[in-house]
């Protein structure tokens, strides 16, 4: 993407933002391995939906004083010995380049310019990215900057700029929307790369390499999550990523994967029999959450509710499940089907949402939809996931060229 969408990204978020505000955003680092090998490196998504830039340890300082407002990036600073070992580090002018702001330095300035920004004021707002998944989590870049900045400037007032930064992210322009785009594009190449590769005998991760094969020769240097590949009795449980079994002769195998381009990621699930041939049960169990997953496509767009929309899918599944003869009960669902229906998608697998995943459906967001369907007594995992754009009157599906009906899997897996 050019420079122009993440100019645009920063003019949108700092609207938000009110007066006497500072924000600062890291880049993040990488963890260390083992030994002087450290794992590979991501970009805070945040960081770079604002810079473009994919690059460890900078900085990005926004500041608004009176509706004045200042952007500067600041580099890591530049050490050619370090270059001689791991290559070249962003320069000024191509951190202006990328990213469109004109005031980039480096890093050793940066303690000197919070200095000056706090310096004298009687009250500031700093915003952070202090997000955190679980309590227990290890700080952050940002959780332990919080606490040292507070003890030196008491009249700072700490905030999370998360509620500001997801109702933006959430809402995709058409060059993020193109860059998902191509995700998908290359992710149904390689689920079409499994279904052509599959034999009985296999173990999972066999398999899964084709997908990886495929996606690594179209240009793909990460992937949106761990690749489940579950068959049979593995394919029941929502998460599993070992892929270490032998796949046998009359099991169905579930893939969930998805390529990730420029940052941005596809997430489909498919499931399919690894002999080409569904018994007469799967069919039953696939066909049931088909039905699920196109009612739910064929409901989504502007102005439905998510939290109804969940709680209407799970209806349905229940419906389905009763039907298959597993439940007598609507309210027994929860053994068959304990997920949502879908998530927002985009820079993370499970996107930004506004106060977790409840928020009402607009043009321009991107979102999955996964019913599913577990018998861990028979030995069947079906989730059907595709991912779908929300349009004016209505929803595009993204994922419409990966192919899902009973007919067409059986005859292109001939």
């Amino acid at each position: 993407m050019d420079k122009s969408t993440y100019i645009d990204n920063r003019k949108k978020f700092i609207e938000t933002i009110e007066n006497n505000s500072i924000v600062i955003l890291f880049a993040g680092k990488p963890c260390k391995k083992t030994g002087d090998e450290l794992y590979e490196f991501t970009p805070s998504r945040n960081f770079y939906y604002l810079t473009g830039i994919q690059e460890q340890e900078h900085i990005l300082v926004l500041s608004k004083y009176k509706d004045v407002i200042n952007e500067k990036l600041f580099l890591k600073d530049i050490d050619l010995d370090k270059e001689m070992w791991n290559g070249k580090t962003l320069r000024d002018s191509e951190g202006r380049e990328i990213s469109g702001i004109q005031d980039v330095v480096y890093i050793k300035d940066f303690n000197s310019y919070i200095n000056r920004l706090v310096k004298g004021a009687e009250e500031i707002n700093l915003y952070l990215d202090l997000d955190r998944e679980d309590i227990d989590e290890a700080d952050s870049i940002a959780n332990i900057f919080a606490k040292e900045i507070k003890d030196k400037y008491p009249q700072l007032t700490i905030k999370n700029f998360s509620n500001k930064i997801a109702p933006l992210r959430m809402t995709k322009s058409e060059q993020e929307i193109e860059e998902m785009k191509k995700a998908i594009e290359i992710t149904i190449d390689g689920v079409k790369s499994l279904m052509r590769n599959a034999k009985a005998g296999m173990k999972e991760y066999e398999l899964e390499a084709y997908f990886d094969f495929e996606c690594k020769t179209k240009g793909v240097k990460d992937f949106a999550f761990r690749t489940i590949a579950a068959s049979g009795k593995n394919a029941t449980i929502l998460h599993y990523v070992e892929n270490n079994s032998e796949i046998k002769d009359g099991d169905l195998i579930l893939f969930d994967l998805g390529a990730q381009w420029n940052l941005y990621n596809a997430d489909i699930t498919r499931v399919f029999p690894v002999n080409g041939k569904f018994t007469d049960r799967q069919k039953e169990v696939y066909e049931a959450v088909l039905r699920v997953n196109k009612a739910v496509i064929d409901r989504i767009k502007p102005g439905i509710d998510s939290k109804e929309l969940n709680i209407w899918a799970r209806d349905l599944i229940a419906e389905e499940c009763i039907k298959l003869g597993i439940i007598k009960e609507k309210s027994e669902v929860t053994k068959y089907y304990w997920h949502s229906i879908g998530h927002s998608l985009g820079l993370d697998t499970h996107d930004l949402g506004i106060h977790g995943r409840e928020f009402i459906f607009t043009e321009g967001m991107v979102f999955t939809v996964e019913p599913g369907i577990y018998i861990g007594e028979e030995s069947i995992g079906i989730r059907i996931e595709d991912d779908i754009l929300v349009t004016k009157d209505g929803c595009e599906v993204l994922t419409k060229n990966m192919i899902k009906e009973i007919s067409e899997i059986e005859e292109f897996m001939k």
